[in-house]
């Protein structure tokens, strides 16, 4: 598992990297709560340890914060705060477990593994967020800034795809096997037709443009402003 440790203690930190990684996980290190959130934010991740007493931005905040990013990555809070009253506000922060310190690392280990079974079993993600675009594939809605936007089925798989696979260019083959389930390029110009009209719905009328076409290559939906 991909495992980041925000902790500022570097040998608690250095203690914990050697220990996931002889455990077969695969963990990395933020020293402080702003370096913590920004690579919280910026790589996928299969479970965060976050120390509660961060210097630049304390770990309760930076849960907050990836809370209301929509990042819902579980969370293993390590505290030497250990009363009930500061469980119950780790919990509530947005933590999803809380270890207090000192703790054995077998038990860091256990706790850690059933987050990341858990979140693996939650994988299908029902929203998919780029910039203030929101797909819902539950309930088959797109908006925009809150705004309503009506696709054809059609549309709604493309847009679900590229989102899917949001900042990475995604080839005419990808779209042509998934979203048309051909297997070969009929020398048809389908992807270009549901582009334009899929790129005037989405990004018309707004000031950043989402919906990219990679020349050469094929195209990509990512937040500009981001």
């Amino acid at each position: 598992m991909k495992i980041l440790i925000i902790e500022d203690d570097s040998q608690a930190a250095q203690y914990l990297l050697k220990a996931l990684k002889e455990a077969g996980h695969n963990p990395d290190h933020a020293a402080d709560g702003e370096e913590g959130l920004e690579y919280a934010l910026a790589q996928s991740w299969d479970v965060l340890v976050i120390d509660r007493m961060l210097p630049k931005r304390d770990g309760l905040s930076v849960i907050e914060e990836l809370r209301k990013a929509g990042n819902h990555t579980p969370v293993l809070i390590l505290s030497a705060l250990s009363q009930v009253d500061d469980r119950v506000e780790g919990l509530r922060a947005g933590g999803d477990d809380y270890l207090p310190k000192p703790y054995a690392f077998s038990e860091l280990l256990a706790r850690v593994e059933v987050l990341g079974r858990r979140q693996s079993a939650t994988q299908v993600e029902t929203h998919l967020k780029v910039g203030d675009l929101v797909l819902d594939r539950l309930a088959h809605t797109v908006t925009r800034a809150g705004q309503p936007i009506v696709l054809q089925p059609r549309e709604f798989r493309l847009l679900e795809y590229l989102m899917k696979h949001a900042g990475q260019v995604v080839t005419r083959t990808m779209l042509l096997e998934n979203v048309w389930d051909y297997h070969f390029d009929p020398q048809t110009n389908v992807i270009d037709v549901h582009i334009s009209r899929l790129r005037s719905k989405i990004d018309k009328g707004f000031e950043t443009q989402l919906l990219h076409t990679i020349r050469g290559a094929g195209y990509s939906i990512r937040d500009s402003a981001g």
